[in-house]
């Protein structure tokens, strides 16, 4: 089994900062990749970032592209989502993704409001 326990998010204006964490813990000895996916009212849940478990390489979004960045720290197993230049349209809820292979966890959300 794996854990994902995430923190961060809230209401920020337009133009901010916000930083997510998400905490993995459990079975996290292979996988492939972690990320964060979001989902706003009335909308499907969409990828906002990736990185591999091996070489760390990353996948963004066009939307977030050059605003966002993803990174992990690999001794606590937890990856962290920087959101710059905050905009309206990211309003969701974030979810941390964990890619085991043959099956997905999900952490248990985090909402994030930008107001314009």
């Amino acid at each position: 089994q794996v854990q994902l326990v995430q923190s961060g998010g809230g209401l920020v204006q337009a133009g901010g900062s916000l930083r997510l964490s998400c905490a993995a813990s459990g079975n996290i000895f292979s996988f492939n990749a972690m990320g964060w996916y979001r989902q706003a009212p009335g909308a499907q849940r969409e990828l906002v970032a990736t990185i591999s478990r091996v070489g760390s390489r990353t996948n963004y979004a066009d939307s977030v592209k050059g605003r966002f960045t993803i990174s992990r720290d690999i001794a606590k197993n937890t990856v962290y989502l920087q959101m710059n230049g905050l905009k309206p349209e990211d309003t969701a809820v974030y979810y941390c993704n964990l890619d085991n292979y043959s099956q997905a966890y999900w952490g248990q959300g985090t909402q994030v409001t930008v107001s314009s």
